[in-house]
């Protein structure tokens, strides 16, 4: 069985102490492929580390993480393009694979809303230039999400909806829009709502990803999480769409693949 972890920061300072053990448990468990989120220029050093050390597996995003939208966000943009534009030029078969994460986050800070949004704006647009796929971040932002990308719909715009929380309406306007949900470790939570309707989502429109050292499913919820935790999210989707666990990991890495072009 090959799972794709579609979302884990697994160069988080989280995994300074045992990078490799936690790699190694995943592999076990037969997660093969790990797709790695930008968040700022800070660590981009540390997602070519980790690319470096694991060529077969990992595979780079990049992109401006909202929360990370500040005063110096148009430098952090330059910093974006630049990086796109020098790994998508180059011969040396290094890539991105989506420009993400990036998005609108309402939840920590609404200072920076209008930046947000210039910069979601400004990195869909940097995806259609490189026929990418986008990795959206949303909280507490379904709206102001929405209204940038029914501004940017059409054939160049597709991706992933990472860490969907949002209603059944939310999931279909995604979908709507050429994304595909992912689904990580809130859909095992008591709360977490998303598990009493994803039954009526076809599984064609579904990823899985853990937001790795984030959102630990249910039985490690409020522990570190970890890409070999993403067995319990293929679980609790086995029971939900009553089809067993190595079908689900199928067609889920097939819609990774149909997405990430890899």
């Amino acid at each position: 069985m090959k799972i794709t972890d579609t979302h884990t920061h697994i160069y988080s300072e989280s995994f300074d102490e045992d990078q490799d053990e936690m790699m190694q448990r995943a592999i076990e468990n037969g997660v093969t492929r790990f797709f790695v989120p930008a968040i700022d220029s800070s660590y981009t050093q540390a997602m070519y580390a980790i690319e470096s050390k694991y060529p077969e597996n990992v595979f780079l995003m990049m992109g401006l993480h909202p929360t990370h939208v500040k005063e110096n966000y148009k430098e952090e943009l330059d910093h974006v393009e630049e990086e796109l534009e020098k790994r998508l030029q180059q011969e040396s078969g290094k890539t991105f694979y989506a420009v993400g994460e990036i998005g609108i986050d309402l939840y920590w800070d609404k200072t920076f809303l209008e930046q947000q949004k210039e910069a979601f704006r400004y990195q869909i647009r940097l995806a259609k230039k490189y026929q990418l796929p986008i990795v959206i971040h949303c909280r507490e932002s379904f709206e102001e999400i929405f209204e940038v990308l029914e501004s940017e719909k059409g054939e160049g715009l597709f991706g992933i909806f990472h860490c969907f929380t949002g209603t059944i309406e939310d999931a279909h306007r995604a979908i709507g829009y050429n994304m595909k949900l992912g689904i990580g470790g809130v859909v095992t939570f008591k709360n977490g709502k998303i598990d009493k309707f994803l039954d009526q989502i076809p599984l064609e429109h579904i990823v899985v990803e853990t937001d790795a050292p984030y959102l630990a499913p249910t039985p490690f919820r409020g522990k570190r999480n970890e890409s070999s935790y993403i067995i319990n999210v293929l679980e609790k989707l086995a029971t939900i769409y009553q089809k067993p666990l190595d079908e689900i990991a199928a067609v889920t890495t097939q819609n990774s693949k149909d997405i990430f072009g890899i």
